[in-house]
């Protein structure tokens, strides 16, 4: 490697699921690309388990892929989830429909599967060089230059480059760098849950132990365990529990008290789960944190994407999506300023930012007070009346009551447009619901009228907004 990128090569940071696949798009556009990973490559060695999350695709990370003609290969490898299948403590399952019907659903799939895909396709284009072990221990704006670490040779060297996008997760040493920076403004706020993930395994024939067209969600007030399938049988399960308090992670220090806890509230799930207690203890409990930044470039040498600029709680199943509908605007806008070989990319990197921000921020928003709805409210029955009428609704209706759930997960609408429909929308089913025993009940008149009404708030309110 040397110590200057050539010329018209791009430098992208992170080999993960957003760098995999911006570095496709870049070839596809005719860009050599060098992809600096600090992890070995995950195709040729085992990976520690226990901080996965299972991905859920959807219609934003669809669209991505279908651009690359990836979708299929990709979807070869998932499960459908066509709902939430709810475990109460009674033990009497409940299931949730995500869709309209049953064209509407969402995809699991293992991130390490996914990763490896991208990974091998972005190699294929013959432009994607993949330097693995290389970690970046610091990034100097002034001269864009990389300061580097081979983890295998033990040196340490500079990389200056021509253009630096990094995807390097919500950890971002890209970021880091960035923040020193006067005026620079990024916030980050942890939420007080950890997350601990567990498995239960297939049967000896290779069956799924659970229903595996559904995301399994024991939800308990203020914690949460769910289960999401794996293609091979099994189930990837995740504990999301206070880090403090009781019940929390500080509370069950012990295997007498991991055991006695999931026997009392997740009786059902015990039975299933593989070496209970001792995965408990063996896998790292794992933090989740929110990260916005309000400017993800500066001037045209350095642009941050995925998680580096926009990190998102795991609730709305969004994170990777979100960072792969980063990918689709780049490549869209790419095309804006772009001239013959040359290319704008201060004009593209402060048009992405200008795009993306208001975006990102809201989905981020979005997945926190989703992880409300999931712990608490999927079991109460003023939400499941709620649910019910809007479901009435959007086939009552159709193209006019559009729940926010599927603006975000089945559109490409813009996240802003969906935020701002949820909020009009949780007003309008607050007055359908008020004292209906069930459903069925509902005023459609009313209801008829009311969407007139909230099309039109939703409109005014959402009509500067570009709706891809």
């Amino acid at each position: 490697m040397n110590d200057k990128t050539p010329e018209g090569t791009i430098t992208l940071v992170g080999a993960g699921l957003v760098g995999s696949l911006l570095a496709i798009f870049l070839a596809r556009r005719g860009f050599d690309v060098e992809l600096f990973e600090r992890r070995p490559d995950m195709r040729t060695q085992v990976m520690s388990a226990g901080r996965s999350i299972n991905l859920a695709i959807s219609t934003r990370g669809i669209n991505a892929l279908k651009k690359l003609s990836l979708a299929d290969e990709v979807l070869a490898h998932a499960v459908p989830m066509k709902g939430r299948m709810i475990h109460p403590q009674s033990g009497d399952l409940a299931f949730q429909p995500y869709g309209k019907d049953d064209s509407e659903y969402i995809n699991s799939i293992s991130r390490a599967t996914l990763n490896k895909l991208l990974m091998t396709a972005a190699e294929q284009t013959g432009r994607v060089k993949i330097f693995f072990n290389q970690r970046v221990s610091g990034y100097r704006v002034e001269t864009n230059t990389l300061e580097l670490h081979d983890e295998c040779a033990n040196r340490s060297y500079q990389l200056q480059a021509n253009v630096v996008i990094g995807t390097d997760g919500s950890a971002s040493a890209i970021r880091h760098a960035m923040e020193k920076l006067p005026g620079y403004n990024v916030l980050q706020s942890e939420l007080d849950y950890g997350y601990k993930e567990l498995v239960i395994p297939p049967l000896s024939s290779g069956a799924f132990q659970l229903e595996k067209n559904a995301l399994h969600i024991w939800p308990r007030t203020t914690y949460m365990l769910i289960a999401l399938p794996n293609f091979e049988g099994s189930f990837t399960c995740t504990l999301f529990l206070p880090f403090h308090g009781t019940p929390s992670f500080d509370s069950l220090q012990t295997k007498e008290n991991a055991h006695g806890f999931f026997m009392e509230q997740f009786p059902d799930a015990v039975p299933l789960i593989d070496n209970l207690e001792e995965t408990f203890f063996q896998n790292p409990t794992g933090h989740m944190v929110t990260v916005k930044s309000e400017q993800w470039h500066i001037d045209g040498k350095v642009l941050l994407m995925g998680d580096a600029a926009h990190g998102i709680v795991p609730f709305f199943g969004q994170g990777m999506n979100c960072g792969f509908e980063d990918c689709t605007i780049f490549d869209e806008l790419l095309e804006n300023f772009r001239q013959g070989t040359s290319v704008d990319w201060k004009g593209l990197f402060h048009a992405m930012t200008q795009e993306r921000v208001p975006n990102t921020n809201a989905i981020a928003d979005m997945a926190v007070e989703n992880f409300a709805e999931m712990r608490d409210k999927v079991g109460d029955k003023k939400f499941l009346i709620q649910k019910g009428v809007e479901k009435i609704l959007q086939t009552r209706f159709p193209g006019r009551y559009v729940s926010r759930y599927s603006l975000v997960t089945f559109s490409n609408v813009p996240y802003t447009v969906a935020m701002e429909a949820g909020v009009v929308q949780e007003r309008l089913l607050s007055e359908l619901c008020s004292g209906l025993e069930k459903p069925e009940d509902v005023d459609l008149v009313k209801a008829e009228k009311l969407i007139d009404e909230m099309l039109i708030n939703v409109r005014q309110k959402c009509s500067t907004v570009n709706v891809r």
